[in-house]
């Protein structure tokens, strides 16, 4: 096992690190970081939720970028607002000790424009930005990507799955021939597959980590065979049994979301919905609620759950199966993050107990049984 020291990291940055508790790189970071630091190459990157890509990718950034420069000279394009915030206040935290200061701009949809305009006219080293409004600050020439380096596609899979298609073609046009491209994604699907082989080097250096272990080693699934009209007391029981801990209930529909979070609230649970419908300003509302601990329980659907990373989530429920099997992924790999261990149930019908098996084939993991 290797020290920050050892991949390339300066002393510098490893005193920002060892402020925030990071000191042991994980698999992901141990093989990233110093192909990273040391070729200019295009990179593919696969590994789960909470494996640490953020730092994989961003302390090479970070090393290379030169601050006597007032350009733009890195672009990490992330697929929800909350997760773009999150890594650009993760990049400034590793950032707290080097002698000359990175600047680091978040813009994303859902915020008024004109400030992330004015925003970006002051020096800024690193955009962390949502392809949507990456497309529209470009479409008003608002912001300058002929410096650009590096390009990142942070959870890829995830963009795909929200319907970026567009934007990232748009994106990478624009950055070809440019800078080199580094794609980190939990999956690669068919859609990934795609953009890799039409925008990245034959030669892009690919590394997998858990290539067999897509779903964390650290979450324990379960499921437990209920009719859809025994669900909502079902799922009451569980959580009675979580006492203090807090959790995600996932469903496949807003509709369903908001009926689940309506029934808990009816007993007292306290809960909220996050959804697709949502005015931004809400939604900031129950994110800041709950990662402040002052909210126990988020029902969520899949879209409107990405991004979404809170520390020390005790279980995922799977109020309905996702639609894809690597929603699945995504739905368990919110618990169960920075060697914590985690549990996953899934509350499944007689008719969905196929389904499900077909999520343990394709991941390659066992869910075991809860008799009742």
């Amino acid at each position: 096992m290797k020290t920050f020291s050892e991949l390339g990291i300066s002393g510098a940055f490893i005193k920002g690190l060892e402020e925030i508790n990071i000191i042991i790189p994980t698999e992901i970071q141990e093989k990233a970081i110093p192909i990273l630091i040391e070729k200019e190459t295009d990179f593919i990157g696969q590994a789960q939720t909470g494996t640490g890509k953020t730092a994989a990718y961003g302390l090479p950034i970070l090393q290379a970028i030169n601050p006597d420069k007032q350009n733009v000279q890195a672009l990490i394009l992330s697929p929800t607002r909350e997760l773009g915030q999150q890594i650009a206040k993760q990049l400034f935290k590793f950032t707290k000790y080097v002698p000359k200061k990175i600047f680091i701009e978040s813009v994303y949809g859902g915020a008024h424009i004109e400030e992330q305009i004015r925003s970006l006219k002051r020096p800024t080293h690193i955009v962390v930005a949502t392809p949507g409004r990456l497309c529209d600050l470009l479409q008003r020439r608002a912001i300058d990507l002929s410096f650009i380096k590096t390009l990142v596609l942070d959870e890829a899979d995830e963009m795909l799955s929200l319907g970026f298609k567009k934007e990232l073609d748009t994106i990478l046009k624009y950055t070809a021939g440019n800078s080199h491209t580094w794609l980190f994604s939990a999956t690669i699907p068919a859609g990934i597959k795609t953009i890799i082989s039409s925008y990245m080097s034959p030669k892009a250096v690919r590394v997998e980590v858990n290539r067999n272990d897509i779903v964390n080693k650290d979450i324990e699934h379960k499921f437990l065979i209920c009719s859809r009209l025994e669900k909502p007391e079902v799922l009451f029981q569980f959580l009675r049994t979580q006492g203090a801990g807090r959790g995600l209930v996932f469903c496949r529909t807003k509709i369903e979301a908001q009926t689940v979070t309506k029934r808990l609230q009816a007993k007292k649970v306290n809960a909220e919905a996050l959804q697709g419908d949502m005015l931004q300003k809400e939604r900031d509302k129950v994110m800041r609620a709950f990662k402040n601990t002052k909210l126990q329980i988020l029902v969520a659907t899949d879209l409107a759950a990405r991004g979404i990373d809170v520390k020390e989530l005790a279980f995922v429920v799977h109020y309905q199966l996702p639609e894809k099997t690597e929603y699945y992924t995504h739905r368990s790999g919110r618990t169960g993050r920075a060697g914590n261990k985690g549990f996953s149930l899934s509350l499944v019908t007689p008719r969905e107990v196929d389904g499900l098996k077909g999520i343990e084939r394709e991941l390659g993991i066992k869910v075991k049984e809860i008799q009742r």
